[in-house]
């Protein structure tokens, strides 16, 4: 057999081995948060925006949820303004609210740009369109006040089924609208594609950002975990080896698993095609956290 037939053949297979997975999700609805380098290199924001193409050609109903902090602190700081955090969350006043709105809707069309230049119908949305995530004032510890920042309370789902029965791709900036002043407000978007999840009680949610997945050991590459279940996951959170910005991510994975979610993936946007490896091949990559009972594939 010649070198091009077995480089065929070696092809052929790697469709064979998806089969499977893709019978199993064709038709099911995923969310994938889409943030860090992904967002701002852009053959990252190709190869993510390919893979999400393809996922929905061969049947599935993505939900993309994006961040865009980065870009929000680029502009604040072009403006005069110096972006400040606390726990982890920014401090957003009306004009870095304003900004993130700005920003937030660039990002979101830019997406969508992408998305149709790979021949998939693309809507993008804000949470306060059609009242798709209403939000309270996240309030912090010892009453510290950091401004138009939201939690979610509740997810209209309507227009998000509304574009996905179209055929359309959602595309969601986390911008929630207030219970009560109907003022815009900052989501953390790991919060918001955790809430769209659980009101879609999708079959998966993925966080795509720029860690690996999860370590046993952050200090040693090669302790990543390939699989945890909401209990082994609760233990980690429990003996204190989720440090960072890793405890709130796997906090909302056992939130969405615990509300409907069937499978939650951790994985690392700046691999190429990070999504298709892991959804489509039997090593996979990054972490997937699951219920006890998971029957997948």
């Amino acid at each position: 057999m010649s070198e091009n037939m077995n480089l065929w053949v070696e092809k052929a297979n790697v469709l064979i081995e998806a089969l499977p997975y893709i019978r199993r999700f064709s038709g099911k609805k995923i969310v994938v948060k889409y943030g860090g380098s992904a967002m701002t290199d852009s053959e990252l924001k190709k190869s993510v925006i390919q893979d999400v193409a393809l996922l929905k050609l061969i049947g599935m109903k993505p939900i993309i949820v994006h961040g865009g902090g980065k870009e929000i602190s680029k502009w604040v700081k072009m403006s005069g303004g110096d972006p400040q955090f606390v726990n982890g969350m920014r401090v957003t006043d009306k004009k870095t609210m304003e900004i993130a709105e700005m920003v937030l809707s660039k990002v979101n069309q830019g997406l969508v740009q992408y998305m149709e230049s790979n021949g998939v119908k693309a809507a993008g949305v804000s949470g306060k369109d059609g009242l798709t995530m209403r939000v309270r004032k996240k309030e912090l510890p010892g009453g510290q006040d950091i401004g138009y920042v939201g939690e979610v309370t509740h997810v209209n789902t309507e227009l998000i089924d509304t574009l996905i029965d179209n055929d359309f791709v959602p595309v969601i900036c986390p911008i929630g609208i207030g219970e009560e002043d109907y003022h815009s407000y900052n989501i953390n978007a790991d919060d918001a594609a955790c809430a769209i999840a659980m009101a879609e009680k999708t079959e998966k949610l993925v966080f795509l950002s720029d860690i690996e997945g999860v370590y046993r050991d952050p200090l040693d590459p090669t302790s990543l975990i390939s699989q945890l279940t909401v209990e082994e996951a609760e233990a980690f959170i429990a003996e204190g080896n989720a440090g960072g910005g890793m405890l709130p991510k796997l906090q909302n994975c056992i939130t969405a698993l615990k509300s409907g979610v069937s499978r939650v993936h951790i994985l690392d946007g700046r691999q190429p095609h990070s999504l298709l490896l892991e959804f489509f091949t039997q090593k996979g990559v990054g972490t997937a956290i699951i219920t006890d009972d998971d029957g997948e594939v």
